[in-house]
């Protein structure tokens, strides 16, 4: 049996129960998120290891969506036929783009080969790099044994709940992280960040870093908490 965690972003409620159905049926465990705002909630929570992803979904469009979990296996599967927007969101990071109505023991088939596929690469973090101690991602060194972190041929003191954090977020690079995922990741060396502490935090990583390349590495999204870029 399959124990591959597969996460269903899709609004149709109709074709949401079917997939959930037949994907049970071959053993997978089924998520569900029927907006892209909470697919990206839910991604950052659960880290399913395939996305089934609609492109006409409320909230964030699943265009959006599609940079965000791309370090995860992504099928697409919408009625937009036009070939140049299949082109350009496999080029995005697709994996594979199924057409609606589809063939369910055709997507199935198309599953299981990009599961497999996953399971025998390599597993790197695509964002972010670690050597000897050292984080860097997105132009920016953390060194966290030393707090500093380096850019633009720069360098800056962090107090060591603000390298907590700023790792945190290095290691998801280009991913939006939860308050409260970030505040769990971190309670263990720095139990004293609070809630509301982290916005303030946060905001003086964001000057740091500003000051050292002239660049915003850290972009606050609403409702779900912030992404490093």
């Amino acid at each position: 049996m399959n124990s591959a965690k597969i996460m269903i972003v899709d609004d149709d409620v109709t074709i949401g129960n079917m997939l959930q159905e037949a994907l049970e049926g071959e053993g997978y465990s089924v998520l569900r998120a029927y907006s892209g705002t909470e697919a990206v909630m839910l991604y950052e929570k659960s880290t399913p290891d395939l996305v089934l992803l609609d492109l006409n979904i409320p909230g964030l469009p699943g265009e959006q969506v599609l940079p965000i979990v791309k370090n995860t296996p992504t099928i697409v599967v919408s009625a937009r036929s036009d070939t140049d927007l299949k082109v350009g969101l496999l080029y995005e990071g697709a994996v594979d783009y199924v057409t609606k109505p589809f063939v369910i023991s055709e997507l199935i088939a198309r599953i299981a080969v990009a599961l497999r596929i996953s399971s025998a690469a390599p597993k790197k973090n695509a964002d972010a790099a670690e050597k000897e101690g050292t984080l860097t991602a997105c132009g920016v060194n953390l060194d966290p044994d030393l707090l500093t972190a380096k850019a633009g041929g720069s360098e800056c003191s962090l107090t060591r709940t603000e390298t907590a954090i700023l790792q945190i977020l290095m290691l998801n690079a280009e991913r939006p992280m939860g308050r409260s995922t970030i505040l769990d990741r971190i309670s263990d060396s720095t139990p004293d960040c609070t809630e509301r502490s982290l916005k303030q935090h946060i905001s003086n990583i964001r000057k740091k870093l500003e000051a050292l390349d002239g660049t915003d590495h850290i972009e606050a999204i609403y409702g779900i908490g912030f992404r490093f870029h």
